[in-house]
């Protein structure tokens, strides 16, 4: 039986009800800090950063900041949304626990690989009572924010290479061209159009993924 290995943000929780306002609440102190304009950013522009890991998401948003202002930056960032997760306000997309119930009785082992850090990561597991379903999660900061593609050598020697990974972003499309393993994309996620064209399968909704994994089997 194959191991799926599952992205987070946007494959099972909605990040962006939580990230938002996190990210909002970080750029503001940096406007008065006077370390950034006070500019007007969109929530597509904040979307976009979904996926990505810590230095990637600055070096994209603002590469000029200092890179002390930058950690300072993000670990606010990372408090805002560990206090929204403690606060009952992280959602998972609608039926996820009904679809993940289906899978385990399937007799499918999972996993958790995400571009996240370690409070992010423990406060979900906890909240979420995520060992209900998955035998691990593995966060980048573990691993000094290593890509995906890296991580998910540690996996396979663990678990074997027989795997299906299934996420939102070309991050993690590219780590299941890495392993060498089946692609299912989301579509419901934070992806770009077209950014996942050449995935195995596509899915518009958590629902469709049972069904899914059993014909890419």
């Amino acid at each position: 039986m194959k191991l799926l290995v599952f992205d987070y943000d946007g494959t099972l929780h909605n990040t962006i009800l939580i990230y938002e306002p996190a990210f909002r609440g970080a750029f503001r102190h940096l406007v008065e800090q006077g370390y950034a304009e006070d500019i007007e950013i969109p929530r597509e522009q904040i979307e976009s950063w979904l996926g990505m890991n810590v230095p990637e998401m600055w070096q994209s948003f603002m590469p000029e900041l200092d890179d002390e202002i930058k950690l300072s930056a993000s670990l606010e960032v990372g408090a805002l949304m560990v206090e929204e997760i403690r606060k009952h306000r992280a959602s998972w997309y609608p039926n996820t626990e009904k679809v993940l119930d289906k899978l385990k009785e399937q007799g499918y082992e999972m996993v958790v690989l995400s571009n996240c850090k370690t409070d992010y990561r423990d406060t979900h597991w906890k909240e979420f009572k995520m060992n209900r379903w998955f035998t691990e999660f593995y966060d980048c900061e573990s691993f000094d924010y290593a890509p995906k593609t890296q991580i998910i050598h540690e996996i396979q020697k663990k678990y074997g290479n027989e795997i299906i990974v299934i996420g939102d972003r070309k991050s993690d499309f590219a780590c299941a061209r890495e392993a060498d393993s089946p692609f299912v994309g989301c579509l419901y996620g934070f992806g770009f159009p077209g950014e996942l064209d050449g995935a195995e399968a596509l899915i518009n909704s958590i629902e469709q993924l049972p069904d899914t994994i059993e014909k890419l089997i």
